[in-house]
């Protein structure tokens, strides 16, 4: 009978989970939290499309103060992956409002998307500023928003600086392989793209260029101005004609 009092009484004190408790468990709410989006590539959802957004600064090997608006590079590198093998996934949109960056996290992301084998469109709305420049010509075809703008200007260096030869090659080296990358796939020469990188006079207290949509497109970095709705075209577009490349070819006498 004691036992049986016991019982109840642990009964009775178990305390029902809050609601707070209940959102915060749920597995939607955190990959909002972690990945900023309501799904990921694996399980594949009913879209043929997946869509990543790149928002904010690209956090690269530091931790960024938790004030800051951050893109974490090791998320996104697995989603592009999951993506790549999902044969449910057709095409990639890729939306950035970036401010840039680290250089190396946001040049792995870049040479990830142009790596995939399935057709990549991407969208700048807002702003793709320093290394979101080479996110942005990354894909197999890029489109930039009027009002959106793209800051190009020389890389930079944080934290402890020795004043040697050896660290300004270092630099001269890292800024290199972003002029290589972003010549490379896009249409823009690297003497224009050094050009715009180096200018003086155009922005305040800082060294390079800012250009707008349409500037954008005429200088050769991207392809086209435009929206979410002109880069789904696209990437439809585009996903058709990659399976019209794969269908077999009936015989013909």
């Amino acid at each position: 009978m004691q036992e049986s009092n016991d019982k109840t009484k642990e009964t009775n004190n178990e305390t029902p989970i809050a609601p707070q408790e209940e959102i915060k468990n749920n597995p939607v709410v955190n990959t909002i939290q972690e990945l900023g989006t309501t799904s990921v590539p694996v399980p594949p959802g009913e879209s043929n499309i997946f869509c990543m957004t790149i928002i904010g600064q690209i956090e690269g090997h530091l931790i960024l103060p938790p004030q800051n608006k951050t893109t974490k590079y090791e998320h996104l590198i697995p989603q592009l992956v999951a993506a790549e093998q999902n044969p449910r996934i057709e095409g990639i949109l890729i939306i950035l409002n970036t401010v840039g960056g680290d250089v190396e996290a946001g040049l792995a992301i870049a040479e990830m998307i142009a790596s995939m084998t399935k057709p990549t469109v991407t969208v700048v709305i807002g702003g793709g500023h320093s290394i979101g420049v080479p996110i942005a010509v990354s894909s197999s075809y890029s489109i930039i928003a009027e009002s959106a703008t793209m800051t190009i200007h020389p890389i930079r260096m944080n934290g402890l600086f020795i004043g040697v030869p050896q660290t300004f090659e270092y630099m001269e080296k890292m800024q290199e392989r972003v002029v290589r990358f972003v010549t490379s796939h896009s249409r823009i020469t690297e003497e224009q793209f050094k050009q715009l990188m180096f200018k003086t006079g155009e922005l305040n207290r800082d060294i390079g260029t800012a250009v707008a949509g349409a500037d954008a497109v005429e200088y050769g970095l991207m392809d086209a101005v435009g929206g979410i709705g002109d880069a789904i075209k696209e990437l439809n577009r585009r996903i058709q004609a990659a399976k019209d490349m794969s269908e077999p070819k009936g015989l013909t006498q």
